[in-house]
């Protein structure tokens, strides 16, 4: 039987957003040499909600780059599964550029490992600075996040769902506890 249980409801996940907005800019100083990028799927419409906030705080745009990090995961080789592939633009500089990762969900850090590795491949930046929607514990490599929207404590047999309107019609964070 799968029980679910929302944590955050649409009005949580704008507030926490609003939030972040407020203190990237506060780290940052403004917006001068800052960039977001999204991380492939989640992270992508995250990052555009957060662009939209510090744009309409500040009253001008800042670059906003999509990342997918299928092929810098390091269980590629261990999978049976073909890589399905999705799209990276960042049709801009980051050399010398404050980056803000925005992702949805930390958990084991593998996955900002392997967009670290990736945004190398564009640029040197002066900084990389983490934003995450949930952060749920249970990291496997040493990854922090700057800003985070809520900490989840969370058992390994739960799943954390963040679910977004642009891809699932709503805005709510879910966990599952399978069992």
């Amino acid at each position: 039987m799968e029980k679910k249980k929302i944590v955050m409801d649409a009005e949580g996940i704008d507030r926490s957003l609003t939030r972040i907005a407020y203190e990237i800019l506060e780290k940052n100083k403004g917006v001068e040499k800052l960039v977001l990028v999204g991380i492939q799927t989640g992270g992508v419409f995250l990052a555009e909600r957060l662009r939209r906030k510090i744009s309409e705080i500040e009253g001008r745009g800042i670059p906003l780059g999509i990342l997918d990090i299928t092929l810098y995961r390091d269980d590629l080789q261990t999978s049976h599964l073909k890589p399905r592939l999705g799209k990276t633009d960042i049709s801009f500089s980051l050399n010398d550029k404050k980056v803000v990762l925005v992702d949805d969900v930390l958990f084991t850090g593998r996955t900002i490992r392997a967009a670290m590795d990736a945004l190398i491949d564009f640029g040197r930046p002066r900084s990389i600075q983490l934003t995450v929607l949930i952060d749920r514990g249970h990291r496997e490599l040493p990854i922090r996040a700057d800003f985070v929207g809520k900490n989840l404590p969370s058992s390994l047999w739960e799943a954390v769902s963040v679910d977004l309107t642009e891809k699932n019609g709503r805005d709510e964070v879910v966990v599952v506890l399978n069992g």
